[in-house]
């Protein structure tokens, strides 16, 4: 089988490739022969990180924020209309546009469609208009659709009159006695991790930083990855504030989950898209979380959680009131259990499994 769409195997950029270094190692075990499509340049710095048994390979496309996607998951496409496996699994709707190609060769495919791209501020109206129509071909030409969280599958009904099946993201489990990053105390911190986008309500979480900076220390995971306002303004409130920490992009896996795991409070500010990676890892973690007020991080976090509007006083009130908690440690063993029982690596890896043994069957009950 070959896996499509995102930046390669192993990778640490973003959710689907989390995704990928989860699934493509239990896909060897249940007996498949996995080749994941990615690009040069792996941010993965030591390729022991990755399993033996997955066969990475790299296509070429165009490094540029608006043709990436699209010129990768060509050449990535074409590599596997030639190679012909059993089955497909393809990431991001930006990818409909080559579907045809895998059809023709009688390649089925499963498709995750990620979040709801054109909803999203980075993109300018070409962009989401592109996004759009990528979704249209992906609801005609994908065998089956695989949804990251139970709105995003409804959106997908009402726009385009597609069924799929509810995946969602997975999380670690994680050890409660983690230690904690030198210089922080447990629990008297605030913490960030996004990536620099409007639509991650990141300005509003820095317009609030200075009066949290005041009583906490206050840690900014990310960057834009391409430079821009929001890393100057985090390097400003690192440069101006000593009690403010901007990390940038951290690949340490051990890091981040200490991070999350002896936060006070965790800002997620992530306003589009579904089941969102870091929350659930965040949750599996223990963190305490104050999020964005949308559906997804509701289906998410259930009631456990503290849920604000894009205001950064609104906001600043909201984490205020979470660090000062008395039963933090109850709200971060709910969000452990909650992320045991709905968001589990295993159970979602299954599910994939169990999907894309159906589309064999289905292909070898065709050929037959």
């Amino acid at each position: 089988m070959d896996i499509v769409g995102t930046r390669g195997y192993p990778s640490y950029y973003g959710g689907f490739e989390t995704a990928v270094r989860k699934l493509a190692p239990y896909l060897a075990d249940q007996g498949w022969e996995v080749s994941v499509f990615g690009r040069s340049g792996l941010d993965s710095s030591a390729t022991t990180d990755g399993d033996p048994r997955i066969n990475s390979i790299v296509t070429r496309g165009i490094d540029t924020k608006q043709l990436s996607t699209l010129s990768y998951g060509f050449t990535s496409m074409v590599r596997t209309a030639i190679r012909k496996p059993d089955v497909a699994l393809v990431m991001n709707v930006a990818n409909g546009f080559w579907l045809p190609l895998l059809r023709l060769r009688g390649i089925p495919t499963l498709v995750n469609v990620d979040g709801i791209e054109w909803d999203r501020a980075k993109w300018g109206r070409l962009a989401k208009a592109m996004f759009k129509l990528g979704a249209r071909c992906t609801a005609r030409w994908a065998n089956e659709l695989v949804f990251d969280a139970k709105a995003i599958g409804t959106r997908w009904q009402t726009d385009f009159q597609r069924d799929g099946t509810f995946i969602p993201y997975g999380g670690d489990e994680t050890p409660i006695d983690l230690p904690v990053e030198p210089g922080l105390t447990a629990r008297k911190y605030v913490l960030l991790v996004a990536r620099f986008v409007p639509e991650n309500t990141v300005r509003e979480f820095f317009a609030a930083v200075p009066s949290l900076a005041e009583q906490w220390d206050v840690v900014i995971v990310g960057s834009s990855g391409y430079g821009g306002e929001l890393d100057e303004l985090a390097k400003q409130l690192d440069d101006n504030h000593p009690r403010v920490r901007w990390l940038g992009h951290v690949r340490d896996d051990a890091r981040l989950l200490s991070l999350w795991s002896n936060a006070g409070a965790y800002f997620h500010g992530h306003s589009v898209g579904g089941t969102n990676p870091a929350l659930v890892q965040a949750m599996a973690a223990g963190a305490p979380v104050v999020a964005r007020d949308t559906v997804y991080n509701r289906e998410v976090l259930g009631n456990n959680a503290l849920f604000v509007d894009a205001d950064s006083v609104v906001l600043s009130e909201a984490v205020m009131r979470m660090m000062q908690r008395e039963d933090v440690a109850e709200v971060a063993d709910t969000n452990r259990a909650r992320a045991r029982e709905h968001y589990s690596w295993p159970d979602v890896c299954a599910s994939y499994h169990s999907a894309l043994l159906a589309l064999t069957r289905g292909r070898r009950e065709k050929d037959s």
